[in-house]
C-alpha cells in the first residue's frame, strides 16, 4: 500500500481525520519506526502521560464548563490506561522507562494558540483534536510494519485516538459558539503538515524524520 493509499483508507476507516490531516506519514519517518522501537515505545509512554496531564489541566483551568468536565476526566482515565499498557510491554521486552526529551511538534502545534478566551479554549481543543488525529493516523501507518504483539496493539488503539480526537473537536464546536473554526482548523492543519514533514534532529513518536 501507499502512503497516499495508506491516507485514503484511514479517511474511509475514519471520514472526519481525512478533512484535517493534509499528508500522511512520510515515508522515511516509517522506516525509521522499525528501527527504533526502544525510543519510540519510550516516547509512546511519556506522550500518553502528557496527554492524561493535558486533560487534566484543561478540567482544572475549565472548572465551570461541565461538558468539558466529564469528557477530559473519561479521557484522561483512557490515555493513562493506555501509558500502563505501554509500560508493560516494555517490560516484557526489557526497556527501561525514563526521561526522554520531547520533539518540537507539540510545541509547534501550541506556538499557534491564542491568549484570550474563548479563542484560548477553542485552539487548545483544535490542537488536541490535531494530535489524536495524527495518532490515529500514525498508529495506523506504522503497525503493519512492526512485529505481531505491537501490530496489534497500535491496531487496536486507532479506535481510541480517533474518539479522542472526536471529543475535542466537539467541545471545540460548542466552544465556538456558532462560529466557524474552518480558518483555525486551517491553520493548525498546516502547522501539523510542516511539523511532521520537516526532518527532526531527534526520532519521536510525533516527530518528523530524523536526520
Amino acid at each position: 500500500m501507499t502512503r497516499q493509499a495508506h491516507l485514503r483508507s484511514t479517511g474511509k476507516a475514519f471520514p472526519e481525520l481525512s478533512q484535517f490531516l493534509l499528508c500522511p506519514t512520510p515515508p522515511a519517518w516509517l522506516e525509521q519506526a522499525p528501527r527504533q522501537l526502544d525510543i519510540l515505545l519510550i516516547d509512546h509512554a511519556h506522550c500518553e502521560k502528557k496527554a492524561a496531564a493535558t486533560a487534566f489541566q484543561l478540567m482544572f483551568r475549565y472548572t465551570d464548563n461541565l461538558a468539558l468536565q466529564n469528557s477530559m476526566s473519561r479521557l484522561a482515565r483512557e490515555e493513562l490506561r493506555h501509558y500502563e499498557q505501554v509500560l508493560a510491554i516494555m517490560k516484557r521486552r526489557g526497556i527501561s522507562y525514563g526521561p526522554l526529551a520531547a520533539s518540537g511538534y507539540a510545541s509547534q502545534m501550541r506556538a499557534h494558540i491564542r491568549t484570550r478566551e474563548p479563542e484560548r479554549l477553542i485552539d487548545s481543543l483544535i490542537v488536541g483534536a490535531f494530535i489524536e488525529a495524527r495518532s490515529c493516523e500514525r498508529f495506523g501507518a506504522m503497525a503493519p510494519l512492526l512485529d505481531k504483539e505491537l501490530n496489534a496493539f497500535y491496531t487496536g488503539l486507532r479506535a481510541s485516538e480517533a474518539r479522542h480526537f472526536q471529543v475535542y473537536l466537539q467541545l471545540a464546536q460548542a466552544a465556538a459558539d456558532g462560529e466557524s473554526l474552518d480558518d483555525r482548523i486551517a491553520l493548525f492543519a498546516e502547522a501539523d503538515r510542516c511539523a511532521v514533514t520537516t526532518p527532526d534532529a531527534k526520532f519521536r513518536f510525533h516527530s518528523g524524520a530524523s536526520v
